[in-house]
């Protein structure tokens, strides 16, 4: 029986994001600046969904494509951290540990392309 993406290393890891960015963006003045609240959560969404999505496709170059987006949608949320640190709705700390959420997830989403790409 298939296990599903749950049981995916990095699905698990972006879904630590999802609740990290969540939890930034509910305090203070990020809440208030709906543009860059609503865009950061959506990027972050975007993460999870898409590994989740890749996953379902069932095949090695769908998935690939997914992870790509995956990742690209990752180092959007970076992106936008840098924003938000700029305009203070972050604090330094804030910033570092999101920000490295989405570095191992870059990492990871790298990893497993490549043991997909070896399948080839």
């Amino acid at each position: 029986m298939d296990k599903g993406f749950e049981q995916i290393l990095v699905w698990k890891k972006a879904r630590q994001l999802n609740k990290e960015i969540y939890q930034l963006t509910s305090k203070n003045s990020f809440s208030k600046d709906f543009a860059l609240r609503d865009q950061i959560r959506r990027a972050s969404i975007s993460v999870s969904s898409n590994i989740a999505e890749g996953y379902g496709r069932k095949t090695n170059k769908e998935f690939l494509y997914f992870l790509g987006v995956a990742k690209a949608s990752c180092y959007e949320v970076k992106s936008q951290l840098y924003l938000a640190l700029d305009v203070e709705y972050l604090n330094k700390t804030e910033f570092d540990k999101a920000f490295f959420i989405c570095e191992e997830i870059a990492k990871m989403v790298h990893g497993l392309a490549k043991h997909l790409e070896s399948k080839f």
